[in-house]
């Protein structure tokens, strides 16, 4: 359970409660005065990150992967017939019919 800073509103003091996140502020009772008129405070916190682990580390391998695999993808033959670059996005979007780049013969 997270501990919570708050404020007495009656006495002014600061004190810690260990509560549920399911505890509502106003419910919380002051251990100085008894008051019922705490108020939750913004707290700061610290974390220790212990080993090698970095933030974002692992979707930078990720990338990584994803980038090793494309580069392997683009050197192996087409499975059926040519390899053609896709129309421009502009030309798709505006609904007009696609350029061939083919300039074999038909037929052949």
């Amino acid at each position: 359970m997270p501990i919570y800073e708050y404020r007495c509103g009656q006495c002014a003091k600061q004190f810690e409660a260990t509560q549920s996140v399911h505890t509502r502020p106003e419910d919380t009772i002051c251990p100085f005065c008894q008051a019922q008129q705490a108020t939750r405070l913004l707290s700061a916190f610290a974390s220790k990150i212990v080993g090698t682990h970095k933030p974002g580390f692992s979707e930078m391998k990720a990338y990584d992967m994803l980038n090793e695999r494309k580069s392997k993808f683009s050197k192996l033959p087409p499975v059926f017939g040519k390899r053609t670059d896709p129309p421009p996005m502009d030309a798709v979007a505006s609904g007009s019919p696609p350029i061939s780049n083919n300039t074999d013969p038909p037929g052949s």
